[in-house]
């Protein structure tokens, strides 16, 4: 039997190999490389922010702290290059609704 008697039989054969990276498969290589790479862009965002390394490990402990440290240092090193200063993260006060913010006060000051 050749497979050019069936040329419908063998294209599809081989396109369908072509999609196997969409069956949902788990791939080891692939995870390792995103999560070094999310670890990194951690290391990067922390040294921007002016965080010390120390609190960028104590903030992200599931990061491999070996691509943390290399994500600060190159961003360090950036930031020195071209002059960058830090930028300070601002959080925003979150609003409480107002039913809440009575019963919290009168929690407060209810006698114990």
């Amino acid at each position: 039997m050749s497979f050019f008697k069936f040329p419908g039989i063998f294209l599809l054969m081989l396109t369908s190999l072509t999609a196997c990276d969409r069956l949902g498969l788990p791939d080891p290589a692939r995870d390792a490389a995103a999560r070094e790479s999310d670890a990194r862009a951690t290391g990067s965002a922390c040294r921007h922010a002016g965080r010390a390394i120390e609190d960028c490990y104590a903030l992200n402990p599931d990061a491999a702290r070996s691509a943390v440290y290399a994500g600060w240092k190159e961003m360090n090193d950036y930031m020195r290059e071209n002059k960058i200063d830090v930028v300070k993260p601002e959080l925003a006060k979150s609003e409480t609704p107002k039913g809440e913010e009575s019963s919290a006060s009168a929690s407060a000051k209810a006698p114990k």
